[in-house]
């Protein structure tokens, strides 16, 4: 699933509401704690137990929305939460948030920043109060839930004060991990914000995939939809928006190694641009035990380097193609270790040419 664009009128207009309630606030540091933020927008918290079926019954029971009792049999939402997976709810009419109690609590963080992006957003409870055949359709829903997690971001992670701290430093994994801690949320959570808004006008993409390595790969593993997120930053998009899921997947899948956890792999990759342009991307590969967490970003143009008969030179061309490429669509290109000016390692597993330097293969 690709993460949606939203416009810049939008994103300025969040930007606006997310920047005042900031400043109620006082401009705080890293991690916010958002029961500062309830408190500030007059917000109740509540839970509910989608595994507990006499809370559920209880909880939408007692549900109003615009001073009218949503369901005369509630338990017909309690199924519906269920059957939906709903991890939270938003109830505008009572300024009331729930959260499904059975997530790990540093997934509670997320979901609430996300309901109380629907607050803080003047149109969300026109269109919450509004014409259901309009906003009840998957087009409007998928774009209310975008801005909703856009402006979730902007709160958790202080608007502008991630986005300098991450420009700091040169993008990798280390750099998420470490910013995770900083702002107190999930790691994904961190690489969505990283990848998407966190580095300026460099192209940057993130993926969160299940284990690449085929032997790996779950029973229920889908090859033409093979990421649960694929999260791409606007100038990313911009210039290399044709890439599919699979064509990205296909690329971290060629130097991931088959470990259980940890570290999969790194490798610099050529993406060719819009204009047909090569670029060269770094891209690496974590692995938690649950999902795969990649990061792509753009390093530099392409460029060869002329070897006048040193075959040592001749290997760390960065003209060396793969004798299978990676992509149908021949836009892709994983560069040779040793074009990496490190040693050669897997070339002959991952069906590169044969090396012809003389530095010893690690």
């Amino acid at each position: 699933m690709r993460n949606v664009n939203l416009g810049p009128r939008t994103i300025a207009d969040i930007d606006g509401q997310v920047a005042k309630l900031l400043k109620g606030l006082g401009d705080p540091e890293p991690p916010i704690d958002l029961r500062m933020v309830r408190d500030l927008l007059k917000l109740d918290r509540g839970y509910y137990s989608t595994t507990d079926q006499s809370m559920l019954r209880d909880v939408f029971s007692k549900m109003k929305v615009a001073g009218q009792q949503v369901l005369l049999r509630p338990t017909l939402l309690a199924d519906a939460v269920r059957s939906l997976s709903l991890k939270a709810l938003y109830l505008p009419d009572q300024k009331r948030i729930l959260i499904d109690q059975n997530l790990p609590p540093l997934k509670h963080r997320w979901n609430e920043a996300h309901e109380i992006g629907h607050d803080v957003i003047p149109w969300h409870a026109g269109m919450m109060f509004g014409d259901t055949e309009q906003t009840l359709t998957p087009a409007c829903h998928e774009i209310m839930e975008a801005e909703a997690n856009y402006a979730a971001g902007q709160l958790l992670f202080l608007a502008n004060r991630f986005r300098q701290e991450a420009m700091a430093s040169t993008p990798s994994l280390d750099l998420v991990r470490g910013l995770s801690k900083r702002f107190g949320n999930t790691v994904t959570s961190t690489l969505w914000r990283l990848a998407e808004h966190g580095h300026g006008d460099r192209p940057m993409v993130a993926l969160v995939t299940g284990h690449p390595h085929p032997t790996r790969r779950k029973a229920d593993f889908d090859p033409a939809a093979p990421c649960r997120y694929c999260i791409e930053s606007p100038p990313f998009r911009e210039r290399f928006g044709r890439f599919k899921e699979t064509d990205l997947f296909a690329v971290i899948a060629s130097y991931c190694g088959a470990q259980a956890g940890g570290s999969l792999g790194q490798a610099d990759i050529v993406l060719s641009d819009h204009n047909g342009e090569p670029q060269i991307f770094s891209f690496e590969t974590f692995f938690n035990t649950h999902e795969a967490l990649t990061l792509g970003y753009w390093l530099r143009p392409h460029t060869k380097i002329v070897a006048a008969g040193n075959p040592s030179l001749a290997c760390r061309s960065l003209a060396h193609r793969a004798s299978a490429p990676i992509s149908a669509s021949s836009m892709l290109l994983r560069l040779p270790a040793a074009a990496r000016w490190r040693p050669c390692g897997r070339a002959e597993s991952l069906r590169w040419p044969p090396c012809m330097c003389t530095t010893p293969h690690a």
